[in-house]
């Protein structure tokens, strides 16, 4: 090993677990940073810094339904419990709902699937009329799915 105060010139050499990372000349650059094509632009370029915005922005749509069609159907059996004048329609409606929500989870990569969740959402709204509990369960993911428009916009722009 060469110490620093034989060699006056030479740097001394970080160590620990980055000493491998930090001696590449590279190793301060990010991959897509501004100093690489292709990286963020003032202008508007990618402003997120994920690898792949739309992908994981359909992520979180399609994640979102997928949650509610699951609730949905796990919903059924207490609202039955807990007194609700839940007939054969009623269940029908909240199916129906619930296998809206997972075709809609696959087919995010539609611009117009954001729209048909959004109509999808005030239908559960409306089964409230159904059942109290639809109605809260409706306002939740009326919220939920706000924010993941909000999101949307956010990195998308």
């Amino acid at each position: 090993m060469t110490d620093p105060q034989r060699h006056p010139d030479a740097e001394p050499r970080p160590s620990g677990p980055d000493a491998r990372r930090s001696s590449r000349p590279d190793a301060g650059a990010q991959p897509g940073g501004p100093e690489q094509p292709g990286g963020p632009t003032p202008e508007g370029g990618r402003r997120s810094g994920l690898r792949n915005p739309d992908k994981a922005v359909r992520g979180l749509g399609a994640g979102t339904l997928s949650l509610e069609a699951l609730v949905l159907l796990l919903a059924i059996q207490p609202i039955r419990v807990v007194g609700g004048d839940l007939g054969g329609a009623a269940i029908g409606v909240i199916v129906a709902l619930a296998v809206a929500c997972v075709v809609l989870a696959g087919m995010m990569r539609r611009p117009w699937a954001w729209h048909a969740g959004t109509v999808l959402q005030g239908l559960l709204l409306l089964s409230g009329l159904l059942h109290w509990s639809l109605f809260a369960l409706g306002v939740i993911f009326a919220l939920v799915w706000a924010y993941a428009l909000h999101v949307r916009r956010v990195i998308l722009g």
